[in-house]
């Protein structure tokens, strides 16, 4: 059995004030056997999931556009990112916290997902598993606006756009969100649009 690599883990608790903020101390072994006393920040704002609805008929995309503040104090002008619809998980299991999620921000009621991968979106700093999602849409479906919850002060834009025009704001730089662009990539090595 081999020994753990880490061992006398102490936590301090910076911030507690939107999600916490911890300043972990811990003993880790290197390769050659001795131990290193190291030090890392960490955040946790739980587990989140992101969906790519699609048309297969049209070809055609929902993704969000909204305002994200860490964007804009990172040199976006506007702060505007187009995004996948995604949200945490908040104590529901992935599934049904997406569906949540879908109506809320798009206004689309979809019933079957299909779990495709998931992913450490930034392991160095942010403790979230992201759990991601597709799901075939029909315009049918749509029972509101969407646009977000207004307890969560969310101002959400929803966007259908046809994938290839999508998949043109990527090279462009129009669409800089990773779980956007790994949705849309796999739609597309998939061959499912």
């Amino acid at each position: 059995m081999k020994n753990e690599p880490i061992k006398n883990v102490q936590s301090k608790l910076l911030s507690d004030n939107w999600y916490s903020l911890r300043k972990f101390t811990y003993d880790y072994q290197k390769k050659d056997g001795s131990w290193d006393r190291q030090e890392r920040e960490a955040y946790d704002r739980g587990n989140g999931a992101a969906i790519l609805l699609y048309n297969s008929k049209d070809s055609t995309i929902i993704l969000t556009r909204q305002f994200r503040l860490p964007t804009y104090i990172n040199g976006n002008p506007s702060g505007m990112m187009i995004e996948a619809c995604a949200g945490l998980l908040d104590d529901e299991n992935p599934e049904d916290a997406i569906r949540r999620e879908t109506e809320e921000e798009t206004g689309f009621k979809i019933a079957s997902v299909k779990r495709v991968f998931e992913a450490y979106m930034s392991p160095g700093s942010v403790t979230e598993i992201l759990y991601f999602f597709i799901a075939e849409y029909t315009d049918a479906m749509k029972i509101s606006d969407g646009g977000g919850v207004d307890e969560e002060s969310e101002n959400i834009e929803v966007l259908k756009l046809h994938i290839n025009e999508a998949m043109q704001m990527v090279k462009t730089g129009e669409i800089k969100d990773a779980k956007t662009i790994l949705l849309l990539q796999y739609i597309k090595l998939e061959g499912i649009i």
